[in-house]
C-alpha cells in the first residue's frame, strides 16, 4: 500500500536517522530477484518500530474515499501498529458511512466525533472564494 509507504518515509525522517532493521529490511528485498520493494507486512513491521521509538501521531484525510478493500487492509495495518506502539496516535476522517467499519478495523480503539458546518461557515468560505 503506498499510503503505508509514504507513512513510513515522513515517519522516519522524524527519528533522524535511519534504525537499521530498516536498513536490513530494504537490504534483503534489494537481494529479491528483481530487487522488489518492502511488501505490505515489512512496511507494518517497519512502522512499529519506527512509532516504538518515538511519540508518533497519524493523520489520515478522506478514509472514505479509499476503495472499500484497501480500507480493511489499511485498517487492519493500523491496527497492528497501535498493537506494538502504545504511544501512537491515529486520526482518520471520513463520513459517517466508515463508522462502523472503523470500528471492526480498529477494535476498541475508535471514538467518533461528528463535525458539520453551520450555515455561516459555508457562506464565508463561498464569499472568500468569490472574492
Amino acid at each position: 500500500m503506498s499510503v503505508l509507504g509514504v507513512l513510513l518515509k515522513q515517519a522516519i525522517r522524524g527519528l533522524g536517522e535511519v534504525p537499521g532493521e530498516i536498513v536490513q529490511a530494504y537490504e534483503d528485498q534489494r537481494k529479491v530477484i528483481g530487487g522488489r520493494g518492502p511488501q505490505l507486512a515489512d512496511i507494518v513491521r517497519m512502522l512499529q518500530v519506527t512509532s516504538s521509538r518515538k511519540r508518533t501521531f497519524v493523520c489520515m484525510d478522506a478514509m472514505d474515499e479509499c476503495v472499500p478493500g484497501n480500507r480493511v487492509k489499511l485498517l487492519d495495518s493500523l491496527d497492528k501498529i497501535l498493537q506494538q506502539s502504545a504511544g501512537t496516535r491515529v486520526f482518520v476522517t471520513g463520513g459517517p458511512q466508515i463508522r462502523p467499519e472503523m470500528g471492526r478495523g480498529l477494535p476498541g480503539r475508535v471514538t467518533n466525533l461528528s463535525i458539520s458546518p453551520k450555515r455561516g461557515d459555508i457562506i464565508g468560505y463561498i464569499h472568500t472564494r468569490l472574492d
